[in-house]
């Protein structure tokens, strides 16, 4: 999809991705070594009681999941910007995290005609329903080319 077709209420959903603790804890010891993410007995005396994934994976799983949807990666020229990001519930082991996406609104280029900003409020909920984490996105896309 372009530009053109990303209205304001335009809704998408992506297939549901499980998380497992190998994932979790093999991500974290990189990017978030913090004892709730990489140790299982810190992590289960931790206020969480268990392992949890990083905020920030949980992002970047979602964000790969907006792709492997495939709804405007032909268009896509990136991004300006994130905003907005609320993490509400931990992420745990064995959760399947699906993503709900928005369009809140599409405002042409003024200067480029080939583009437009699409803003995209996504919701990530876990395998009971529950929402984990929300985030708006600016998209730059492409306009429909012309035929």
């Amino acid at each position: 999809m372009f530009f053109d077709d990303l209205t304001p209420g335009y809704q998408f959903q992506t297939e549901p991705y499980r998380l497992t603790e190998a994932e979790i804890m093999d991500y974290a010891r990189i990017y978030d070594p913090q004892p709730f993410h990489i140790d299982p007995e810190a992590a289960a005396a931790s206020i969480y009681g268990g392992i949890i994934a990083s905020g920030l994976q949980t992002v970047a799983i979602a964000f790969a999941q907006t792709l492997r949807a495939n709804v405007f990666n032909e268009a896509s020229m990136g991004s300006p910007g994130m905003d907005a990001i609320r993490w509400l519930k931990p992420v745990r082991p064995g959760d399947a995290l699906t993503v709900t996406g928005t369009v809140t609104s599409a405002t042409p280029s003024a200067s480029r005609p080939d583009r437009g900003r699409v803003v995209i409020d996504y919701s990530v909920e876990n395998q009971q329903g529950e929402i984990v984490v929300t985030y708006q996105i600016t998209h730059l896309l492409k306009r429909r080319p012309a035929t």
